[in-house]
């Protein structure tokens, strides 16, 4: 049997159960706040929210008035955002589908890829895939707002071992190798359950430097609208860990 790449199984409800504990209601308003302010979007714009996960920024925007559709791999985060919506009793078009497939086409004043949702792709030809696509589903003018880890950053402080005790016992120990010739964050990530289950997972997410995403975004004819040290849309150090890169349709394209 093939094995299945590893975004694929990655993102399960032993995933979300353990990584809910950070995703706090607050913390959701805030980012959806500070993306609203690095967008600057007119009442009732279109967004795509590419790969979702559990819809937390996904419904706050529609909450907010935007026309939001949503899309992600994982049918069991679809299901989690589109109960979440119903709660709130707002709208939201869901769809299962891979970030390479995005089924528009000049559809969206923006499109947002939050928490480092890019580079789990096999090669640097797939990332550009996704990039190709976004420029396709963009309006012309339209924006692409890309939040990832910033791979200078993160070499600065490199951590290999990381043992994070969660509130309910459980215990996960984040064993890290940054491979210097591809570039790829290499983890391999034990989770301990308070019953003595334990279940041990691995992802390979590509790192890219800012120079490298302005290329990929020029390559895919998205002009460079700007960049930042993060969602707070304070300006990108070295040292800053998470780095925002915002692109622009061109008008006459």
């Amino acid at each position: 049997m093939e094995q299945q790449p590893w975004y694929k199984t990655f993102y399960g409800e032993d995933h979300h159960r353990l990584f809910a504990q950070w995703k706090t209601p607050q913390r959701n308003t805030t980012e959806v706040q500070q993306i609203c302010s690095l967008l600057n979007l007119a009442d009732g714009s279109s967004i795509l929210d590419l790969c979702c996960g559990t819809g937390r920024h996904a419904v706050l925007l529609a909450a907010r008035g935007y026309k939001v559709s949503a899309q992600d791999l994982n049918e069991a985060a679809l299901k989690r955002a589109s109960a979440q919506a119903e709660e709130q009793n707002v709208q939201v078009q869901w769809d299962l589908r891979d970030m390479r497939d995005i089924p528009f086409k000049k559809e969206f004043d923006a499109i947002i890829n939050i928490s480092t949702a890019f580079g789990y792709l096999e090669d640097e030809n797939e990332d550009q895939k996704v990039l190709q696509q976004v420029y396709k589903a963009l309006k012309p003018g339209g924006l692409f707002l890309l939040e990832v880890i910033h791979r200078d950053g993160v070499l600065c402080k490199y951590l290999p071992f990381v043992v994070t005790r969660c509130e309910d016992g459980s215990i996960i120990i984040d064993e890290r190798t940054f491979n210097l010739a591809t570039s790829r964050n290499e983890g391999k990530m034990t989770m301990i359950f308070p019953d003595g289950r334990h279940a041990v997972y691995t992802e390979s997410v590509r790192l890219y430097t800012l120079k490298e995403l302005i290329d990929k975004f020029t390559s895919a004819n998205l002009q460079i609208h700007g960049y930042y040290g993060g969602l707070h849309g304070q300006p990108l150090y070295l040292e800053a860990h998470r780095m925002v890169i915002i692109g622009r349709r061109p008008t006459a394209l």
